[in-house]
């Protein structure tokens, strides 16, 4: 089967992406001079915060700017991405005073489940979800009663997952534009779903105009308002655009695009409950932590989770793809592994720097560790 590209609906997709990009990328200098402005300021003022100098915060207001406007001109609003629209302001009405002056974990959890319900109530939900018994001759399983739950816990579970990953410069950011990349590419060539399309595009056009901020050394963090935001868009659309089209294994292609957030968040709540402890309790055991333990400097660790991160993208595309798509993405998915053993084992951006967390010196190590600051006590309260 050949491969046929809508280019209409490709220029309109690039435009929307542009037109986020920009948005996002003029948008971001103003809301730091706000941000400084009205006290919405990291300080390194305990262990966990390892960067020497005060740097704002805020930097998710001017991605929801660029989103959000992005959308409004290219997309068309219907009831389901009104009620997303809708919840991602409350959203980012937390994320700033979150960001201003802390609220507590129970505040911003029920705010959560709020913002979760508003599509839900619009018609956003998981009604149908692919067969896991191979022996049960019905090829999906109707949610019923479990819908509307089932629903908020994958938004805010998301949500949150994509929050919790927030923890070195650039980290978060980069994880969501590859996931919005991800689902994007099914949606133009596997559902043809244009609206969907468009959505995604804004989405990921916003976090690129925001990056050259926040990459290593960052001049601004995008926090809460930021973490959560992504967090909540991609769950949020992950539904409308994955979980509506049932007949492409549903609930494989949306964990896949979204996997290293998810596994990591639930590595990290296994490992907390078996040392008795909470399960949003800090600690220094996620994988970007583990990176820097053993000897990778920031950049590197960030480069090794960007090429998990695409690399589990791409098996999303080819578990929705088949015929000559399946093969190109194969093919893609195998050169791009190989690329990344190459530089591995010859190059030097994944080299470890021959030292960990023991032998650092100590002032190297601020700059190398968690420049993101988040290091759990913004995003893992206690």
């Amino acid at each position: 089967m050949p491969i046929t590209i809508n280019y209409p609906l490709t220029l309109q997709v690039l435009a929307a992406l542009a037109v986020a990009l920009i948005i996002s990328l003029i948008a971001t200098p103003p809301v730091k001079l706000f941000a400084e402005r009205v006290g919405a300021i990291d300080i390194p003022k305990d262990a966990r915060r390892v960067h020497k100098e005060p740097i704002p915060r805020l930097g998710g207001l001017a991605i929801f700017i660029g989103f959000v406007l992005s959308v409004v001109i290219f997309a068309e609003i219907g009831r389901e991405l009104q009620g997303i629209l809708l919840g991602s302001v409350l959203i980012v009405a937390v994320g700033v005073v979150d960001d201003i002056m802390p609220l507590r974990a129970w505040q911003k959890f029920f705010a959560q489940i709020v913002a979760a319900l508003i599509p839900v109530f619009h018609g956003l939900t998981i009604y149908l979800i692919s067969n896991p018994n191979i022996f049960s001759p019905a090829p999906y399983l109707e949610l019923g009663l479990f819908t509307i739950p089932l629903t908020v816990i994958w938004i805010v579970g998301i949500t949150n997952a994509v929050n919790l990953i927030d923890g070195l410069d650039g980290l978060a950011v980069g994880v969501s534009t590859i996931s919005s990349l991800t689902m994007l590419v099914v949606a133009l060539l596997v559902t043809a779903d244009a609206n969907v399309a468009l959505v995604l595009a804004a989405l990921a056009g916003a976090c690129l105009g925001f990056m050259p901020y926040n990459l290593n050394p960052a001049k601004i963090f995008m926090g809460d308002t930021g973490a959560l935001l992504l967090g909540y868009l991609l769950a949020t659309m992950s539904i409308l655009g994955l979980f509506k089209f049932y007949a492409i294994i549903s609930f494989a292609v949306p964990f896949m695009a979204l996997a290293l957030p998810i596994l990591d968040t639930l590595f990290a709540i296994i490992r907390r409950v078996l040392r008795g402890q909470s399960p949003m309790a800090p600690d220094r055991g996620h994988l970007h932590h583990r990176l820097l333990d053993l000897g990778f400097s920031q950049k590197q660790a960030v480069f090794i989770i960007y090429m998990i991160s695409g690399f589990l993208g791409m098996i999303a595309v080819i578990l929705t793809s088949s015929g000559q798509v399946r093969i190109v993405f194969t093919v893609i998915t195998f050169l791009a592994v190989a690329a990344i053993v190459l530089v591995a084992s010859r190059g030097t951006i994944l080299r470890p720097n021959g030292k960990g967390k023991a032998d650092a010196e100590p002032e190297d190590e601020p700059e190398e560790l968690d420049g993101q600051t988040k290091m759990g006590a913004d995003d893992e309260p206690e």
